[in-house]
């Protein structure tokens, strides 16, 4: 009974596993793009 019980765990862990990877790999995971200028001020010394 109990390693039908451990059995199941693994099983449901593994295809949750699975699921987090193919959503990964599908989803667009990627960090918004945000353009960012500056003003760089140049001296001469």
């Amino acid at each position: 009974m109990v390693w039908r019980l451990l059995k199941f765990i693994f099983i449901v862990a593994g295809l949750i596993a699975v699921g987090i990877a193919v959503y990964a790999l599908i989803a667009d995971l990627s960090p918004p793009q945000i353009e960012n200028s500056q003003p760089v001020i140049l001296t001469d010394d």
